[in-house]
């Protein structure tokens, strides 16, 4: 295991970049998106449903980035699996999901929201 430690750690690091460059660009994308929004569309309504599909765009990257972020700390965990560590990493993948599961709600109540107007 000591041999493969570093090549593990290493793993977790560029799993952690890459979770950071998902958001990132989710940022960017909707963003990008949001504004372009803003001044082309003349409808009140029209600008309030691309509004929400922006959001939930936005939750989705979100929501991905966490994962990500989750597998990066499992892969941390098996390096060093002390009971601290093993602890932090169960808070960790339980406050990640509260907060994954409320935006999947979110998500998926805003889509209702839309198949209904």
């Amino acid at each position: 295991m000591e041999k493969i430690s570093p090549i593990l750690d290493t793993l977790a690091i560029i799993i952690d970049i890459f979770s950071v460059i998902v958001i990132t660009y989710g940022v960017i994308l909707c963003a990008k998106d949001f504004i372009v929004t803003r001044f082309t569309s003349k409808d009140s309504k029209d600008s309030f449903i691309a509004t929400t599909v922006i959001k939930n765009q936005l939750a989705s990257y979100i929501l991905l980035s966490l994962e990500i972020l989750i597998a990066a700390d499992i892969i941390e965990t098996i390096v060093s699996p002390t009971l601290t560590d093993i602890a932090l990493l169960a808070a960790t993948v339980v406050i990640r999901t509260v907060i994954s599961y409320f935006l999947n709600k979110e998500i998926k109540e805003s889509n209702l929201k839309e198949d209904l107007d």
